[in-house]
């Protein structure tokens, strides 16, 4: 990271602090973008989605029953990966940044409990087995704040927001990445979302 992207970062991460006036709300994200869009605004986690990935059909079971899902226990499985991997009744979820079981399940339980239901914001990405019937079942759902990122326009979605720098690939990339050394924008930020929160409720 350069010096001139951390500083320019500081001062659009102060920006759109600023420009909050939602704070208290919770995200459910199928990848780590919802935490790093959450820590570039100051906000505390208020979601167990954090530091870890799903895939995205995976990602459209838990949104059908969130709550039962999150009454079930996590239960860690074997795994050839060097971070623990848990099941969630039919559901996997890739722990990517936490280095024992013991140290996931702990930031997972004390995150559930922080959930504002009545607050929530879901992000996904077309990413991670994103076909188009699955982006189809994610715009069906029936949650009010709802995007998924797409490395290519998709009129016929409703919630994709297109992602431009990614469209020689098959998908979009990391969309924490910064889009260049010297501008201080990361590629989500194509995406107006502290406006998004704002409208939220």
């Amino acid at each position: 990271m350069s010096r001139i992207n951390t500083a320019l970062r500081y001062f659009r991460n102060a920006y759109n602090r600023l420009r909050l006036k939602n704070k208290d709300f919770s995200v459910f994200s199928a990848n780590c973008n919802g935490a790093c869009i959450c820590h570039d605004l100051g906000l505390a986690f208020r979601s167990p989605f954090v530091n870890l990935f799903l895939t995205a059909p995976d990602f459209i079971r838990f949104l059908t029953a969130p709550r039962e899902y999150l009454e079930e226990d996590l239960v860690f499985i074997p795994t050839e990966e060097k971070y623990p991997v848990a099941k969630l009744k039919d559901i996997t979820l890739y722990f990517m940044h936490y280095h024992t079981p013991e140290e996931a399940e702990s930031a997972w339980l004390r995150r559930c409990k922080r959930i504002n239901w009545d607050n929530l914001f879901v992000l996904m990405t077309d990413q991670d087995d994103c076909t188009e019937e699955v982006m189809e079942a994610f715009d069906a759902l029936p949650y009010k704040n709802k995007v998924i990122f797409t490395h290519l326009p998709c009129p016929n979605i409703k919630s994709a927001v297109y992602i431009p720098g990614f469209e020689d690939r098959e998908t979009v990339g990391n969309c924490d990445a910064f889009v260049n050394a010297c501008s201080g924008k990361k590629y989500f930020d194509a995406f107006d979302y502290t406006s998004w929160f704002n409208g939220g409720r």
